[in-house]
């Protein structure tokens, strides 16, 4: 069982190392949903290699997790703000929203980048992510890259009044450690979908920074997935069910620390799991549906199509786009750049919509692919 530090006005919860004592009970219900959510998982893997170019299903995937998972946290960055931000433009939203989403972007990449060269789930992997995580607005005064140094509490203006108390500041090296060698088989192995239940519960209890842990615990989910070679990319983000699902999670999450029902957590997890798999293989089922409609409507432009179809490819990378960028992506001049982007906006194709309404420094949105992205 946890052990309980602090006085009585402040009972911050220990938790103890896994995995779970006593074992887990793998009952013929929640190993069925585990068949099911591995099923799944396996079924989101070979779409990546499907797909003609995963790396663009990719790119935008990733974006819509860090929208998802930073609006979880209250901002109020969508998709579109996001890409207007990293092509330069303006989000309609504040500037602090959008950047705190970019550095998800930039978290996730630096995590998955250093997870393929080999490097384990540790204290330099979790603290540079954090850092990355961390790096603009608000999150540059709440310790970027560094374990927090003072007790915090979740929920109620008091700590003795708190939904939960974390670990106490002097109590993290050793709880992260436990946790490290969880994540690393040490003493033995687990499999890597339980491995990625467990240790987001865990490492979201553990709450070892000021701020960020619950990015940070969702970005442990598809590290550990891909990690363990379960995927080849990481393309499951549970942001969008948990926030669906939200009080379920949060419930979820505190009876295993109040009576030790990680099997009710697990349920949860795999059925998350399961479903979210299955939306990203039916979203990304779509996008190419989408590209094979209208590269074959671009055949019938006589000259311009070889160019159009050059315009398509990129904004399947770029879905909001200007000139300059188009013209950078695809090799093409300024000139041809405009007038495919014309051509694809009139009606009887409507394939982009020009967003700003000027004849100057016009912005393109691809509505259609966003449209797809946004469904959830």
């Amino acid at each position: 069982m946890p052990s309980i530090a602090g006085g009585v006005a402040c009972q911050a919860f220990i938790p103890a190392p896994l995995p779970p004592q006593p074992a887990l009970l793998m009952d013929s219900k929640l190993q069925s949903r585990i068949n099911a959510a591995m099923l799944a998982l396996g079924r989101l893997d070979a779409i990546s290699t499907l797909l003609p170019d995963a790396r663009l299903f990719l790119y935008s995937y990733v974006r819509k997790e860090a929208v998802m998972s930073s609006q979880i946290e209250g901002t109020q960055s969508s998709l579109s703000d996001l890409m207007l931000y990293e092509m330069e433009g303006l989000p309609g939203v504040p500037m602090d929203d959008v950047q705190k989403v970019s550095c998800y972007v930039s978290a996730l990449e630096l995590g998955v980048h250093r997870i393929r060269e080999g490097e384990p789930i540790a204290y330099r992997l979790l603290t540079d992510m954090h850092k990355a995580l961390m790096t603009s607005g608000r999150g540059i005064s709440k310790g970027p890259g560094e374990f927090r140094k003072h007790q915090v509490w979740i929920g109620g203006h008091r700590a003795d009044e708190a939904a939960f108390v974390p670990a106490p500041a002097n109590e993290l090296a050793e709880c992260w450690a436990a946790l490290e060698r969880f994540l690393n088989d040490v003493p033995e192995a687990t499999d890597p979908l339980i491995k990625a239940a467990l240790a987001h519960v865990q490492f979201e209890t553990i709450h070892p920074f000021m701020d960020g842990n619950g990015r940070l615990g969702r970005l442990l989910i598809p590290l550990i997935l891909t990690g363990g070679k379960v995927l080849a990319e990481p393309l499951l983000y549970l942001s969008v069910f948990f926030k669906k699902h939200r009080q379920v999670y949060y419930d979820k999450l505190q009876q295993v620390r109040l009576t030790g029902d990680w099997e009710g957590w697990l349920l949860f997890f795999v059925d998350a799991v399961a479903d979210t798999a299955t939306q990203a293989v039916n979203t990304a089922q779509q996008l190419n549906a989408l590209r094979a409609e209208h590269r074959a409507q671009l055949s019938s432009l006589g000259r311009m199509a070889p160019s159009a179809q050059q315009v398509l490819d990129v904004l399947f990378e770029y879905p909001i786009i200007n000139i300059a960028t188009l013209v950078k992506q695809a090799g093409i001049t300024p000139a041809t750049a405009g007038k495919v982007l014309d051509r694809l906006s009139q009606p009887e194709l409507n394939i982009v919509r020009e967003l700003t309404g000027q004849k100057r420094n016009r912005i393109f949105a691809y509505s259609a692919y966003i449209d797809v992205l946004n469904q959830e």
